[in-house]
């Protein structure tokens, strides 16, 4: 059950979405920093320091970071000489990215071109 205003509609799975006037196509489009900047930006979303609690880490959205740059699993894993089964582990969260993982896939993330060519074997 879902509360929307102040009425209770049933809603199951597989049921139609309830309309709510979202453009969820623009919902998905949003970079990461564009989240960022909205909810910096909204007076309502106060930060509750939830990013710096004890044992929290920030994970990467690996999905979203694959398909940004417009790779299927298997080449984002051939290319980043990745495990084909840990890449879908993390992306159907299964499991999550140690913190080495983590850290080589920021890296990724922020130079994509340049890991891939450090990967290329030497002739």
């Amino acid at each position: 059950m879902k509360m929307t205003g102040l009425i209770l509609v049933e809603h199951n799975p597989g049921d139609p979405p309830i309309e709510t006037g979202t453009d969820w196509a623009a919902v998905e489009a949003l970079t990461d920093e564009q989240i960022k900047a909205a909810v910096r930006d909204d007076p309502d979303a106060v930060p509750i320091g939830f990013f710096n609690l004890p044992g929290f880490h920030l994970i990467p959205n690996v999905k979203r970071l694959r398909e940004k740059l417009g790779m299927t699993q298997d080449v984002f894993a051939a290319t980043y000489r990745i495990p084909l089964g840990t890449l879908r582990d993390w992306e159907q969260e299964r499991k999550i990215p140690d913190a080495t993982a983590r850290a080589y896939l920021t890296v990724i993330a922020r130079t994509p071109d340049a890991v891939a060519k450090a990967l290329v074997p030497a002739s």
